[in-house]
């Protein structure tokens, strides 16, 4: 089952065309939580604070982009399994959501969202007279 929040990326690394070259981009790493509110998305961006963060929603996409902060290597390197690419990644978003108070905080490179559920959508209980 698909769940509200996902669309599935391809692959890790996505290219995108960016002014007069390419710009590559690595699919954060995300875990879903759904309650009886709504649903906490956490996405781990190593290397990215506030200020190279950037989170759309249009059209029922939720976009995050992320960028990192260009650190200078000291010295030559001699092995690398990382790379210093952004982040980029989105997730439809089922109608249920309410848009308007998705919340966002990112500590130590990981993202949360906290994206509530619309009022209409969630259980009430119904008093009988």
């Amino acid at each position: 089952m698909q769940s509200t929040l996902t669309k599935p990326e391809q692959q890790t690394q996505q290219q995108r065309p960016a002014g007069n070259g390419r710009a590559n981009f690595l699919t954060p790493v995300a875990n879903i939580h759904e309650d009886k509110d709504g649903y906490m998305l956490e996405a781990e961006m190593p290397g990215v604070t506030k200020d190279g963060l950037d989170v759309t929603v249009e059209n029922g996409e939720l976009v995050i982009i992320g960028r990192r902060s260009a650190a200078q290597p000291v010295g030559q390197a001699l092995y690398r399994e990382s790379r210093g690419w952004d982040f980029r990644r989105a997730f439809e978003l089922d109608p249920s959501i309410d848009a308007a108070k998705i919340t966002a905080k990112i500590e130590q490179g990981v993202l949360t969202l906290h994206l509530p559920k619309a009022e209409a959508v969630k259980p009430r209980k119904i008093a009988v007279s």
